[in-house]
């Protein structure tokens, strides 16, 4: 099992953060998907993040929602999950996390999917919809399989949340740079910097920083003071229009933003 905290503590070592990528497993298809992000880890990305498709997406933005409808018109299930994540770390070194709503966790059972997920070689989960105060059975389930936990916090939570999704999070917490849903903003929201120190000053040992990076100039901006910059929206949108080669080419791009000047 690959986890993320040493990657991140090797990149900041090297005086550079951590560039995480996104994709949506089963689009184009399953084995596009596959492809995919074996080409972002090849190109540059230091972190994987797959999506798990579900039929009420409330936290994507259009690109990631019109992206994960295809991936369960094509017949997606959960195991293809588990698939995505056995064949991508067979074939790269990058810590894999899964990106998922909270209740095909529990309808698959929180044991049973933290078993799985380990048995695949992923790294671990991150849970937008998951509080840490309701979430006794997945940190139990990850203490038990060392498996990372990834929760969410944004410039409007109170220092009591900031406070918990630190003590809660294993590998890093996410700091949610615009509030809203997920997609590509002009400007990376001057908010985060604050949020970032917040969860510095609540003792958190890594953020990194997401929903609204899309250009290698913004990765370098939250790179200033996070440890990573997530890339979710224009990383789907490039495969979606380019395919698997253009995917590539952006990830390229975006890690520009983490070479130390």
């Amino acid at each position: 099992m690959r986890t993320v905290g040493p990657v991140i503590a090797r990149r900041n070592e090297e005086a550079r953060g951590a560039l995480i990528g996104y994709l949506p497993v089963g689009f184009p298809t399953l084995d596009e998907s596959v492809e995919a992000a074996v080409a972002l880890v090849e190109h540059g990305v230091d972190v994987l993040e797959l999506g798990l498709p579900y039929s009420d997406p409330v936290m994507d933005g259009p690109v990631i929602q019109a992206a994960t409808q295809q991936a369960l018109q094509n017949g997606f299930r959960l195991a293809d999950g588990f698939e995505a994540v056995r064949r991508i770390t067979e074939r790269t070194d990058a810590p894999v996390l899964i990106m998922t709503y909270w209740n095909p966790v529990v309808q698959y059972g929180v044991d049973r999917f933290a078993d799985d997920l380990a048995a695949a070689g992923g790294a671990g989960l991150i849970t937008p919809d998951l509080i840490p105060d309701e979430a006794a059975d997945w940190i139990a389930a990850s203490e038990r399989t060392g498996l990372d936990r990834v929760f969410l916090a944004a410039p409007t939570s109170t220092d009591a949340r900031v406070a918990q999704a630190v003590d809660a999070s294993r590998g890093f917490v996410y700091a949610v740079s615009t509030m809203g849903i997920t997609g590509a903003r002009s400007d990376v929201d001057q908010a985060a910097r604050t949020l970032v120190s917040r969860l510095a000053d609540a003792g958190s040992p890594a953020s990194c920083v997401g929903l609204g990076i899309s250009t290698a100039a913004q990765v370098a901006e939250v790179l200033e003071y996070a440890d990573g910059a997530i890339v979710g929206s224009a990383l789907v949108k490039a495969l979606a229009e380019g395919g698997v080669g253009a995917a590539g080419e952006l990830a390229a791009e975006l890690a520009r933003g983490t070479q130390p000047e």
